[in-house]
């Protein structure tokens, strides 16, 4: 059986795999901390669900 963990990680890995194009532009800018040098994550788990962009 596999563990939460890494079944989460699988998820997580699958939905940055497969983003949508709006996804891939804003990405391309939140990913070097363009935006006033906040820190950006894709694909966060909380609880049950998945932020598709944490802050």
């Amino acid at each position: 059986m596999t563990s939460k963990p890494a079944l989460t990680r699988d998820v997580a890995r699958r939905l940055r795999r497969d983003q949508t194009e709006a996804e891939r532009m804003l990405w391309s800018r939140l990913r070097n901390s363009e935006l006033e040098g906040f820190k950006f994550r894709r694909q966060y788990p909380i609880g049950p669900f998945f932020a598709d962009f944490f802050c």
